[in-house]
């Protein structure tokens, strides 16, 4: 049961229905995770903005599911695993990829987005020098960073509400197994 819950679009306060029910548009409903962000219009409205700038940045689709499942295997998040192996899917993400982005051991932009959220930021000249030997320039280091800011939001909310799945669980990295 979810420690903060999730309002229904219909219930929102004024400046959160019309998000909301964009979001429900897009993607064919409205998940838990945006519906628990509705408590804050604010919130709501800085989360949507920020996804909305990052969905234009130098990393296709596929990269930013990577750091997405890269971030929230560090920070823990259930929902935002669940969530992001769907959308890791549908970016082209295959059973044994999605588990690499998790380990961060997929490519330079799971590498990266993993040893950021590790060291919430503080990396080392190594790991940056890392992330341009692998051939990721300065834009795109600094969008890795724009993702994983992203979904740390959404790990921590998500984390602190317990908010409930509505989607298909994913198992933990130890007991994953690629299919």
């Amino acid at each position: 049961m979810s420690r903060i819950p999730a309002i229904p679009p219909e219930q929102a306060a004024e400046a959160a229905r019309a998000q909301l029910e964009a979001v429900g548009k897009s993607l064919g409903m409205v998940p838990n995770a945006f519906r628990t962000l509705a408590n804050s219009p604010a919130a709501l409205g800085g989360y949507l903005a920020l996804n909305q700038a990052t969905a234009k940045s130098t990393l296709s689709a596929r990269e930013r599911e990577t750091v997405a499942l890269a971030t929230s295997e560090v920070n823990g998040c259930d929902y935002c695993l669940a969530a992001h192996s769907l959308g890791g899917r549908k970016a082209g993400l295959d059973a044994a990829s999605l588990l690499a982005a998790r380990r961060g051991d997929l490519d330079a932009f799971a590498a990266l987005a993993r040893r950021i959220t590790e060291r919430r930021g503080r990396i080392d000249d190594a790991d940056l020098a890392a992330a341009r030997a692998a051939g990721l320039g300065d834009a795109q280091i600094v969008d890795v960073i724009a993702q994983v800011a992203l979904l740390t939001f959404t790990n921590y909310l998500n984390n602190v509400a317990q908010t409930e799945l509505d989607f298909p669980a994913v198992a933990a990295l130890a007991d994953a197994a690629p299919l």
